[in-house]
């Protein structure tokens, strides 16, 4: 007997695209929880700080991303933990620099600096490109989230298993 999860896999068809604007809708949900940051405690906020924040938001993009067309559990997470790999995201920080303006690389800059305590199966030079990708998505969470959105849309995601 099949379980629910495998009914609704099974049934899957080709109606059912991922919509990049729920996945921009759920995103912007929590702009209420940044609007009590003030400009004063932003410029306090360390690159860790950044790097800390980019890491949840960069995580749930890469994870709402995978939710369409349904998977099995462990499918999605393969999916997710080959995107938020360090090396992955080194990757996609060089495939975003043609495109990151001068504030921005002034972050990158700042978060590869941070970058300390590294896990001994990445080089550093990878760990601290990771590091500053999270960094800049964190502070474009909190200071311009269209151009978070603008940005990660230009991130090429895997799309097979």
């Amino acid at each position: 007997m099949k379980s629910q999860e495998e009914e609704l896999l099974d049934k899957q068809g080709e109606d059912l695209k991922p919509d990049l604007s729920w996945n921009q809708a759920l995103l912007a949900t929590t702009a209420p929880l940044i609007q009590n940051i003030s400009h004063t405690q932003l410029q306090q906020l360390s690159p860790a700080a950044l790097a800390y924040l980019g890491d949840a938001i960069y995580e749930l993009y890469v994870r709402m991303s995978y939710l369409l067309p349904l998977r099995r559990s462990d499918a999605y997470h393969r999916l997710v933990v080959a995107q938020v790999r360090a090396e992955t995201q080194a990757l996609h920080l060089r495939s975003l620099t043609p495109y990151l303006r001068a504030s921005e690389l002034e972050i990158v800059r700042r978060g590869r600096n941070a970058a300390t305590g590294r896990p001994k199966r990445v080089d550093p030079e990878i760990y601290q490109q990771a590091t500053s990708l999270e960094a800049l998505i964190g502070y474009l969470y909190l200071t311009d989230f269209p151009r978070l959105t603008e940005l990660l849309q230009k991130i090429s995601l895997e799309t097979e298993e």
